[in-house]
């Protein structure tokens, strides 16, 4: 009993690390590309801190929607994936993912 719930203790930290390196790199590589498409597309460097009252509100929002957006997606994404390669590797979902209740 005592060797499962260490098994089970492993497992969780090894996903708990898997997951968390997964998802701040697919946050970089999301940011870094969002960064180059804005100052293609705008021609300037997209705003440091869009709560400034200096930037316009029209780009604050703008910056603050569509960045959001893709870095919640490229981490989710890369979850997804991380979590699919676990499960491939080791034969189960990952602790504490499941089928929706």
């Amino acid at each position: 009993m005592a060797d499962k719930q260490l098994e089970a203790a492993d497992s969780s930290k090894v996903w708990g690390v898997f997951s968390l390196v997964a998802a701040l790199l697919a946050a970089t590589v999301a940011k870094k590309g969002l960064n180059a498409t804005w100052k293609a597309a705008t021609g300037k460097e997209p705003p440091a801190n869009p709560a400034d009252p200096d930037v316009d509100i029209a780009e604050a929002l703008l910056w603050a929607t569509v960045s959001g957006t893709l870095v919640a997606v490229a981490r989710m994404l890369a979850s997804r994936r991380a979590a699919d390669y676990y499960a491939r590797s080791t034969g189960k979902l990952p602790p504490g993912l499941g089928a929706d209740a």
